[in-house]
């Protein structure tokens, strides 16, 4: 692939819900502009963007793709993201590195859910977008539905500027809104002029007006011309709709059939006219050595930075860094700078990445994209410049994994290759994180959904050749007592030689700090137990409060004192003292009223108006207290409440289930809260089996 400059670059990322064409979309466009010379499927796992042996078993995307696709003069690279929640991480990968989206939606399924999330991602990221209807070839699609949905929930920002025409419930061609001229389609992806069919004009005329209006108020000049009747020219009326494209205040609807390769082409030619190329963006950050912004904005002139938004790590074609350059020409045989790790980089060559296939580049101009290989300090997020201009750019803002799953490895021995094998996975994907638990002597898996980590177990068999076995999580109760007692413990052994004898006489209480394992005081008079013992008696505290006697978990919130016992001049020793100390905690313990603690999160679930009362009402079947609700823009709630940490398991698939995917929600650690009776036995039992 030829060397592309800045002015001739656009990067586009594809959005939209799960299965409405994203995929087969791209790979329309590779067979349209001729790349490649027959379009792959989803259903015979043969697309190049879904690569993935996990993706093309399950039929939907897992990760981001990059293709790039020349057209026009110009290189679109084609970032093709998953369209599931749980890969929510890739897309924010994606939409960090685009400067444009085209929102797919299906003809046949209309506007969902994750219509409304790709757009919100736009407006986070300030992304000017097209919307590209899909499946106009299927029997009940329907584009005019689709656009009066879009237009009840976005405005008049919705601007169609292309008809479809139907015979017989099939797409055979389209009319352009624009040159107010009908198309026909022949073969697979041509086209030849033809009438507008009459059953066209009345929809036609509405269209062509909301566009004009659309156009007019991009100046006073245009206003006048349009209040006067006054017809605008293609040209006019493309310049006018490429300044309200990139503004964000126009959004072109286009419309086609992947399948058939139908209405791609305009596609591509509407990004090429309408879309930014990266040099109208901006993009800042730190020069690390002075502490001043360094104002990168894509400029071909200024020192050379690359933005790491991507790793791919592949068992067969190694490790690849995605790289967006943020300013300057790379070149293969730079030196570069990590910032982030101070570490020099030397790439050796530049790639474009077209699925999983590399294809070297001599250089890459500012604002395109690229990869390197096998670069052994650099992770996503990085920033790569030079030595003489160390700079570092803001990190992508990722979703925070919630849900976790405890995980073990079914064949001993395998521990190590497993750590391994995740360790790759976590760097290629930000949301997967593998967390040692120690004290509850377990590892854990966290992602964005149950099905996140469930595909994830599966690429550790198939890619890694290990197997692990997801659990429900331990729990990290505590144990406290809340009442007094007071304990007469003697240890006394006779062996041949020196016996043990170690006697203590303690009380035990609440101390009402649950932060801190205990408290220890002494007040011993005349010596009854030498001070040289006091450390041992602490000591034996100290491995009394790490496994409690109750049911096994950590103590808190223990006061015990010291206050009395005797000792023997020859059998006394520090063990002997440790070991009655020991006993006294234990018996001591169970004296005085012992409860379990559990965990309680802060949680907030961010839901529309319409779900809150069935949230709240599944909230308090899982012991949650709701606090408040907040409401937010968009016709959003934000409840508030306080939930034990066992409430939270399998609260995502619910959630999703609960607001057709709409609602989301985090959580952190509060505070301990005695548990109830039936929770604490339950749970004791629970720990006797083990």
């Amino acid at each position: 692939m030829k060397v592309y400059r800045t002015d001739e670059i656009r990067n586009v990322v594809l959005l939209g819900h799960g299965g409405s064409g994203k995929t087969s979309l791209v790979e329309a466009m590779l067979y349209v502009s001729g790349a490649t010379n027959r379009m792959g499927k989803v259903t015979e796992s043969n697309t190049v963007s879904d690569f993935d042996k996990e993706e093309q078993k399950r039929g939907f995307s897992i990760s981001t793709s990059l293709v790039p696709i020349e057209w026009e003069k110009a290189k679109i690279n084609i970032l093709d993201t998953p369209g599931y929640f749980d890969f929510v991480g890739e897309v924010e990968e994606a939409v960090s590195a685009a400067d444009a989206a085209v929102i797919v939606v299906s003809g046949k399924a209309g506007v969902q859910v994750g219509t409304e999330k790709a757009w919100e991602l736009c407006d986070k990221y300030n992304l000017p977008r097209m919307i590209y209807v899909t499946e106009m070839d299927v029997d009940d699609a329907s584009f005019r539905q689709v656009v009066e949905d879009l237009t009840a929930r976005y405005g008049k920002k919705i601007a169609p500027h292309f008809q479809p025409i139907r015979e017989n419930e099939k797409l055979v061609g389209y009319i352009n809104v624009i040159k107010n001229a009908g198309r026909r389609y022949t073969e697979i992806g041509q086209r030849e002029e033809c009438e507008i069919p009459d059953y066209c004009k009345p929809n036609l005329e509405i269209l062509r007006d909301s566009l004009m209006e659309a156009v007019a108020e991009t100046s006073e000049e245009f206003m006048e011309r349009y209040f006067n009747g006054e017809e605008f020219s293609v040209e006019e009326i493309r310049a006018a709709m490429r300044t309200e494209v990139m503004d964000g205040d126009i959004v072109p609807v286009a419309m086609g059939s992947n399948v058939q390769a139908q209405g791609v082409a305009n596609l591509l030619s509407d990004i090429v006219r309408f879309f930014p190329s990266p040099d109208k963006r901006n993009c800042a950050g730190i020069n690390r050595r002075t502490n001043e912004i360094f104002e990168g904005n894509y400029e071909f002139s200024k020192a050379k930075t690359a933005y790491v938004f991507k790793t791919m790590v592949d068992p067969f074609i190694g490790k690849y860094s995605f790289i967006k350059v943020c300013s300057g020409v790379l070149k293969g045989d730079d030196v570069l700078y990590n910032a982030d790790t101070d570490v020099e980089e030397k790439p050796g060559k530049l790639y474009t990445m077209c699925g999983n296939k590399p294809a070297e580049v001599s250089e890459l101009f500012a604002g395109d994209i690229g990869a390197i290989a096998k670069l052994g300090n650099t992770r996503t997020g990085d920033t790569l410049s030079t030595k003489a201009n160390p700079v570092s750019y803001a990190k992508t803002d990722y979703s925070v994994p919630y849900t976790y799953m405890k995980y073990t490895v079914k064949t001993k021995g395998d521990e190590d290759k497993v750590s391994q094998a995740l360790a790759k996975m976590t760097a290629e994907d930000v949301t997967l994180k593998s967390v040692n638990d120690s004290e509850n002597r377990q590892t854990l898996l966290y992602g964005m959904g149950d099905q996140h980590l469930e595909i994830a177990a599966s690429k550790l068999a198939a890619r890694y050749k290990v197997e692990i076995t997801l659990e429900t999580p331990k729990v990290a109760f505590r144990e406290t007592i809340r009442k007094n007692s007071d304990v007469d413990m003697k240890y006394k052994k006779q062996t041949g030689g020196h016996g043990q004898y170690g006697h203590v006489k303690m009380k035990f209480e609440p101390s009402h700090d649950l932060d801190t394992p205990y408290v220890f005081e002494e007040c011993v008079v005349g010596g009854a137990v030498p001070k040289n013992y006091f450390p041992a008696v602490e000591k034996g505290l100290q491995e009394s409060v790490l496994k409690g006697p109750l049911a096994g978990y950590p103590v808190v919130g223990v006061k015990a004192t010291l206050y009395d016992g005797s000792y023997h001049p020859v059998d006394s020793s520090e063990m002997a003292f440790k070991t009655a100390t020991v006993q006294a905690f234990k018996k001591g313990f169970l004296e005085a009223s012992p409860v379990l603690l559990e965990p309680i999160a802060s949680l907030k679930v961010t839901v529309p108006d319409d779900y809150t009362g069935d949230v709240m009402g599944d909230l308090n079947k899982r012991r949650g207290r709701v606090l408040g609700m907040n409401p937010i823009a968009g016709g959003k709630q934000v409840i508030e409440a306080d939930i034990p940490m066992t409430g939270l398991f399998g609260y995502c698939t619910v959630l999703r289930s609960m607001t057709g995917g709409r609602g989301t929600y985090a959580y952190e650690f509060a505070r301990y809260e005695q548990a109830p009776s039936d929770v604490q036995e339950r749970e004791i039992a629970a720990r006797a089996e083990e």
